[in-house]
């Protein structure tokens, strides 16, 4: 078994900034790509950042400049620095981990449960 564990939400006001953690734990040969999606009510689930084993780091535009990923591979724990909050960044933040659970085995997608991010004044 895996297990994919986010902490960090919150509610902030605008401008304001938040930091999200996520712990990968359980069966785990190896770990390639770690990151963060977001889901805002009505809406589909969007990639925030991605972060491979050998540090390529993904944006989309909308973060750019305001977010900032990192990584603890001897943790298997993968954070999100949150600067410069907008209402608009108002989601559930939900942690992505792409698993190998052994030498010879497939990598598989495992999610977290969630974290709330509240934007507003």
């Amino acid at each position: 078994q895996v297990q994919v564990v986010e902490s960090g939400g919150g509610s902030v006001q605008p401008g304001g900034s938040l930091r999200l953690s996520c712990a990968a734990s359980g069966s785990i040969f190896s770990i390639n790509a770690m990151g963060w999606f977001r889901q805002a009510p009505g809406k589909e689930r969007e990639l925030v950042a991605l972060i491979t084993n050998g540090g390529n780091i993904n944006y989309p535009d909308s973060v750019k400049g305001r977010f900032s990923i990192s990584r603890d591979n001897a943790k298997n724990t993968v954070y999100l620095q949150m600067n410069s909050l907008k209402p608009e960044d108002t989601a559930v933040y939900y942690c992505y981990a792409t698993v190998r659970r052994s030498v010879l085995g497939t990598e598989y997608p495992y999610w977290g449960q969630g974290t709330q991010v509240t934007v507003s004044a």
